[in-house]
């Protein structure tokens, strides 16, 4: 059965190893000319995609390639730093998590296919047409097609959502912020230490990583109402952090003069999708580009390994009968996409701070939290509302004897 994925960032190369390993035909399309090299914002895995990406035996590599970022500087106008350790409070949101640059995964997740699987780079879909029996589908580049399926991988942004389903003005919903990534020189020679500057409405990080030899600034602030810019326009993307951050001290003159480089630069909305279902006919989604619950602040790169591992795991079942496995992964993804949802919201709220009291609230429980035992640390985070070890909660279904 020849299915086609379109992304090759994420979703999409789990989604394909899987596929393959099943029996199925996949192809993966990515308009990028090859392997994306945004900058590389670092994402978190936390304990189901690391039951996966363990099962596909890249757990060693992953874990080679972790940012080694586990203490952060918490700093605002006026009272002394606080400093934590952030590997103590990532076990209370679960008990297996690491961190990686983006690039870096998708480099490992693209490199586990092995050449097994055909990429087309520098091309995209330009319409599909859809009958009892396939999907013919017409590209930017090169003749049309003929497939049996075609799954959206293809992010917050896909083109196969627009196509299928509409425009992504009908499923998105802002959630109150924006977030830009800045690849930069690494001044402060920072190793394993974030640096965040908190201060109302506006929060910005600087950090690097093990082996990486530049930083990540890494913005955040909210705004009442969704920018006009395009996601593409990246001069207005670049005016919008000077506007936004204007005025502040610290190292932010630095960083905004280095808005006029050249370097990688990554800039979007938190914004979360919300849709009642994500497959129509032989057509379905997969990560951010079906329920991508708010960037940095919902676990979406998780997210988005379990999905594509579930979905190849149902249409393995159901041996590509998409009647059946379409509906059966969209059940078993249900609870952890609404789950999601409700952290990513309150992550939102909590992240960027809204008031002076919002942000001493802030610096007072990252000071209790960093003295906290880490057992007790769970027993509150287990308690408190946030749901905040909530991928532990899921469960990974084993899929192995369909391969």
């Amino acid at each position: 059965m020849r299915i086609l994925i379109s992304g090759a960032s994420i979703a999409g190369p789990v989604l394909a190893y899987w596929l393959q390993r099943y029996g199925f035909q996949p192809t993966l399309v990515e308009r990028a000319p090859g392997a994306r090299k945004t900058g590389g914002h670092a994402v978190d895995l936390f304990s189901p995609s690391l039951e996966i990406v363990d099962r596909m035996g890249l757990l060693p590599l992953v874990q080679s390639r972790s940012t080694g970022t586990d203490h952060m500087t918490l700093l605002r106008e006026g009272p002394p730093p606080v400093e934590v350790n952030l590997a103590r409070v990532m076990a209370a949101f679960s008990d297996r998590h690491l961190e990686i640059l983006r690039d870096e995964l998708s480099e490992l997740l693209h490199g586990a296919l092995g050449g097994r699987v055909e990429t087309r780079f520098g091309d995209s879909i330009r319409a599909l047409r859809q009958d009892e029996s396939g999907v013919d589908v017409d590209f930017e580049h090169g003749p049309s097609r003929r497939f049996e399926l075609v799954i959206g991988a293809d992010g917050l942004h896909s083109a196969v959502r627009r196509l299928v389903f509409g425009p992504e003005s009908d499923f998105s919903h802002y959630l109150g912020a924006y977030l830009a990534v800045l690849t930069l020189p690494n001044h402060l020679q920072l190793s394993n230490r974030v640096m965040l500057y908190s201060s109302v409405r506006r929060v910005v990080g600087l950090y690097s990583a093990r082996n990486l030899p530049d930083a990540r600034a890494v913005f955040f602030w909210r705004s009442e109402r969704p920018l006009p810019i395009h996601h593409r326009d990246v001069a207005a993307q670049k005016q919008c952090v000077r506007d936004a951050f204007a005025g502040l001290g610290w190292e932010l003159p630095r960083l905004l003069a280095e808005l006029e480089s050249d370097a990688p630069f990554y800039f979007d909305s938190i914004t979360q999708l919300r849709m009642d279902s994500w497959s129509h006919g032989r057509v379905t989604l997969a990560g951010d580009a079906g329920y991508c619950p708010g960037p940095a602040v919902g676990g979406s790169t998780t997210l988005a390994v379990v999905g594509a591992y579930v979905l190849a795991g149902e249409l393995a079942v159901a041996r590509g009968d998409h009647a059946l496995a379409f509906p059966a992964y969209e059940a078993a993804l249900g609870d952890y996409v609404q789950a999601s949802r409700a952290f990513a919201l309150q992550m939102a709220r909590q992240l960027i701070p809204d008031s002076r009291g919002a942000l001493w609230l802030q610096t007072q429980v990252l000071r209790a939290l960093a003295g906290l035992p880490q057992p007790l640390l769970r027993a509150l985070s287990a308690l408190g509302r946030l749901r905040a070890r909530l991928h532990d909660t899921v469960r990974v279904r084993d899929y192995s004897q369909f391969g």
